[in-house]
């Protein structure tokens, strides 16, 4: 393990702890923290090209981890909203499958109404992305990733054993199967919410070459492997194998409208129920960093003292600075902190301020609560099922994934074309805006065409519209996601404190449980003849939020998100000794600098 002499000079138990961490990993796992890789001199950082590195094979198994839970996520969750929102089909077996001359009806059991549908699904949505707050801290603080997730799969288990006992035919004819559905939904949602914030972190502790190095190909170009890059196509690949296990859903909305829901349930819980073997064969395969305890409450700590210190003002240069060790020390203050730790809670809140505004995005990926499938079920559909259109979504990424991996970014980078992440995230959020228009026009349209008029989503004949003109809505809004979801994953990993990577990564995640809060608000009016401006509202909000997005953060597209620097000052840049600088050192210097200017 090679360290930085810098370093060594530098008396802080801050430094000793990430040493110490690091000769554990190397004892452990045989894992070299900063292997001997040449670094790049600030000449060849301004004209080398830079590439993405290699994917760890181990860094595979875990997306088919991801893959297998989210099949049985999504492969559940895309046949909610007609179990809960239909009655059991008049002339069915009472599995909730249609009868065979039937082929434009709704699969359906509980009858319960489209508010209620939609209410529940957005409650799912809430906790299944609230939860994972707390299974972050848990992970960060007590048990470790490794075990978060495994407590995380066994909670889902069982929610999967009690939704799949609850959909039999017996329960749903003699009108029992609520209560049991949604206590399996809520264990659902629990499950899925201790497991999700700590599996990304996990996939890229794997990679273990976090700083930039040169490296000649094969054709004899040097060129510079840059940590941004490669986690970019690592979180592309996972994205990608999400995707892959959402696509399971189309089995399920197939299932469920000729078979019956019990097989739609059936089917996502054999998938899951392979996690438990796939988990524990990878056990000693994995890096496991140990919790070492999450740095929240020194966080807040930093949080607080700042605003004290400022006697509460939030504006004005120098709001950080008021936090600084050395600026307490001056009023006879002792603080456990050291300035990179400030450093850490400023990065951090950067980057959560940009997840501020991804709910108003959500709500156009492909609508919100039951409102697509609302849609779907008032088009023709010439025997496919009303939830089918939505699994495109996951199509459209796995499609698009290489496209952009393989295609887009590494042309943007061969002619250095920085295409950063403010102009990702404003490509994403003028896409899905573009999808929502697209979705009130065709919501106009079916109104136009239905025998009942304005009365669409209760009539017993449907439009003549084909459901598949919903595809252009669901193709843009996924497009969006790889713009928009991949870099918020990169921004929550590069940008969080060593302790703190599920944490953040769990208040990423959180911005799809405020965009169901948002959605909750809206449900009394998601019903007939408002239709048409549910999906047109969120779409006109988000061109508004997307101009003032570009304009606020624009300055910020340049920036490098994955950072180096060690334990040095960001305010007041420690002075290397001739002997040990590093042009790498003096590029990260200047970044500080240019950092601590924000302040």
């Amino acid at each position: 393990m090679s360290t930085d002499p810098v370093l060594k000079d530098v008396a802080n138990p801050a430094i000793q702890k990430r040493e110490d961490l690091e000769s554990a990993l190397e004892e452990s796992y045989g894992v070299q923290i900063n292997e001997d890789f040449t670094p790049p001199t600030e000449e060849e950082l301004n004209t080398l090209r830079k590439v993405s590195g290699g994917i760890p094979k181990i860094a595979y198994l875990l997306c088919i981890v991801e893959l297998a839970e989210r099949a049985s996520y999504y492969g559940a969750k895309g046949v909610f909203n007609n179990y809960m929102q239909f009655p059991l089909p008049d002339g069915g077996d009472g599995t909730g499958a249609v009868p065979k001359d039937n082929p434009n009806g709704h699969a359906g059991a509980l009858n319960q109404g489209l508010q209620f549908a939609s209410a529940m699904i957005l409650l799912f949505t809430f906790l299944a992305y609230t939860v994972p707050i707390f299974g972050a801290w848990l992970a960060d603080t007590k048990l470790g990733r490794y075990k978060t997730i495994l407590l995380g799969v066994l909670i889902g288990g069982v929610a999967h054993i009690i939704m799949i006992a609850g959909a039999a035919p017996a329960i749903l004819i003699r009108g029992n199967g609520v209560s049991p559905f949604l206590i399996s939904l809520i264990l659902l949602a629990l499950g899925a919410g201790i497991f999700k914030p700590n599996v990304a972190p996990t996939l890229l502790d794997q990679y273990t070459h976090q700083k930039p190095y040169t490296k000649m190909l094969s054709n004899g170009e040097k060129v510079i492997i840059d940590p941004e890059i490669t986690i970019q196509r690592v979180l592309l690949v996972f994205y990608a194998f999400i995707n892959v296990g959402a696509f399971f859903a189309i089995a399920t909305t197939y299932t469920e409208k000729y078979v019956g829901f019990w097989i739609s349930f059936l089917l996502p819980g054999v998938v899951y129920f392979l996690l438990p073997v796939l988990l524990l064969w990878m056990q000693k395969r994995l890096i496991k960093k140990p919790p070492l305890g999450s740095e929240l409450t020194q966080f807040f700590k930093i949080i607080g003292t700042a605003i004290k210190q400022n006697k509460g003002k939030f504006w004005g240069k120098g709001f950080w600075n008021a936090a600084r060790p050395s600026t307490l020390a001056q009023k006879g203050i002792t603080v456990s902190w050291t300035d990179k730790n400030v450093q850490d809670v400023y990065r951090t809140l950067v980057a959560c301020q940009i997840f501020l505004y991804f709910p108003i995005w959500n709500m156009n990926d492909g609508g919100f609560g039951a409102l697509s499938s609302n849609q779907g079920a008032a088009m023709t559909s010439s025997g496919a099922p009303t939830d089918l259109l939505n699994n495109f979504n996951s199509l459209t990424i796995i499609a698009f994934t290489p496209v952009l991996s393989h295609g887009l970014y590494p042309l943007l980078n061969k002619y250095r074309i920085k295409f950063g992440p403010i102009s990702r995230i404003t490509t994403a959020f003028l896409l899905a805006a573009i999808s929502g228009v697209i979705a009130a026009i065709v919501q106009y349209y079916v109104y136009q065409t239905s025998p009942c008029g304005y009365a669409a989503s209760t009539c017993d004949d449907v439009s003549p519209i084909s459901i598949w003109w919903q595809l252009p809505n669901v193709m843009l809004g996924a497009i969006s996601e790889l713009f928009c979801n991949v870099t918020g994953y990169e921004i929550a990993y590069s940008r969080a404190p060593p302790n703190m990577k599920s944490v953040v990564m769990s208040l990423f995640l959180f911005n799809t449980a405020l965009s169901s809060a948002l959605a909750e608000i809206l449900v009394p009016v998601v019903v007939d003849p408002y239709l048409v401006w549910v999906w047109a509202g969120p779409a006109i909000a988000l061109f508004v939020q997307t101009a003032i997005f570009w304009w606020l953060h624009r300055n910020n597209n340049y920036d490098e998100y994955m950072t180096h620097e060690e334990e040095s000052t960001p305010f007041e840049p420690l002075e290397p000794t001739e002997t040990t600088e590093s042009r790498l050192g003096q590029h990260d210097e200047k970044k500080l600098e240019v950092e601590a200017e924000k302040f």
